[in-house]
């Protein structure tokens, strides 16, 4: 199967370029992925479509400010050169160790030392320093910061909201809150689960009074999930691990969701992963807590054991992710959905409309 045979047209005037006005105020397009029916709707319905006794399972894991800006360092005393280098942190490989994009990468080599400057300081402000270590494929560097006491306040002030590249602005305050989901609460991702930014409170309280429970698994977000793919056969896709952890609580409540033939309905393609990635690990026995990295891939001909309908945004062409949500429900079907969703106007991507495949 080729990557190519899931393209679709899409004008870019469709990608959403900042949030609704209100959180919970995204179209919803409904698939039946049996029948491929479509139907429209809004997302503060989506709580009426789930029954009582049914599992939802949400990704907590919260954004980082991983987009930063370095310099070459420099002598105590001088001022910065005007040329910045943007480093994106994208995965945290020890305390003090992470895995970063690097521009322009041809410029920064191994034994680099780089500086973060801190304008909310006095004079220079050197915030954070680090040292590239290791040089790595498409501009992949390893860096290795100098040990400090208060690494992630500083990121806090320092760092922008990673907005993902097809969002042509910088990052603006209001995205600090609104690229990030109401229940976020374990940090690690370099991207939303954007599936989650839908939900609100008031919808979670609704969704609980319909007899529905809530559980938590965490999957941090890096570039394994939105990276571009640089081959053309799907069987040659190879994504990035992520790490992930599936808590007591919910592997107790999945268990006895399949036991009891209760449907699990899974919130974002980063939520079906783990989930899937945890039935395949067990084998058939009941999940267990634990935490670990996964790279799995589903595509067309995959099976699934544990999720049984899925909340999504609208995916990139020829993406995993799009590929993720065919294997769920078809390609046929999914393009069909997609091709309706451009005709009708849909909002695409992180801030974007949303889909409920059931």
């Amino acid at each position: 199967m080729l990557v190519k045979d899931f393209d679709f047209d899409l004008p870019e005037e469709l990608i959403a370029q900042g949030p609704p006005v209100e959180r919970s105020g995204a179209r919803m397009l409904s698939l039946d992925r049996r029948s491929g029916a479509i139907r429209d709707g809004m997302f503060v319905d989506f709580p009426s479509m789930l029954n009582e006794g049914e599992l939802l399972v949400l990704n907590n894991s919260r954004v980082i400010p991983a987009r930063l800006f370095a310099h070459r360092s420099i002598q105590k005393g001088q001022q910065p050169p005007t040329a910045a280098i943007e480093v994106l942190l994208t995965e945290q490989l020890s305390e003090w160790e992470w895995l970063a994009l690097v521009k322009p990468g041809r410029k920064v080599g191994v034994g680099e030392a780089l500086s973060f400057f801190d304008a909310t300081k006095p004079g220079i402000g050197v915030a954070l320093q680090a040292e590239v270590t290791e040089r790595r494929d498409f501009g992949e560097r390893v860096l290795r910061f100098t040990p400090c006491e208060d690494f992630w306040s500083a990121l806090e002030r320092l760092g922008h909201v990673p907005l993902p590249p097809y969002i042509h602005r910088a990052d603006a305050r209001d995205d600090r809150d609104r690229y990030q989901t109401v229940y976020a609460d374990r940090r690690g991702s370099v991207a939303a689960p954007t599936a989650g930014l839908h939900f609100t409170p008031e919808i979670l309280a609704a969704i609980r009074a319909r007899g529905v429970r809530i559980a938590f698994v965490t999957l941090h977000v890096g570039l394994g999930t939105f990276a571009p793919l640089r081959v053309e056969t799907v069987e040659e896709i190879r994504l990035h691990a992520e790490r992930y952890t599936l808590p007591a609580e919910t592997a107790a409540h999945l268990n006895a969701a399949k036991r009891e033939g209760r449907r699990v309905i899974a919130a974002g393609t980063t939520t079906v992963r783990t989930l899937e990635h945890c039935a395949l690990s067990a084998g058939g026995a009941p999940l267990e807590a634990h935490s670990g990295t996964t790279d799995i891939f589903l595509s067309p001909g995959a099976q699934f054991h544990m999720v049984d309908a899925m909340l999504t945004n609208f995916h990139l062409p020829q993406s995993s992710l799009l590929m993720l949500v065919s294997a769920f429900a078809g390609r046929e079907n999914v393009l069909a959905a997609y091709r309706h969703a451009v005709a009708c106007r849909y909002r695409f991507f992180s801030y974007g409309d949303c889909m409920f495949v059931s």
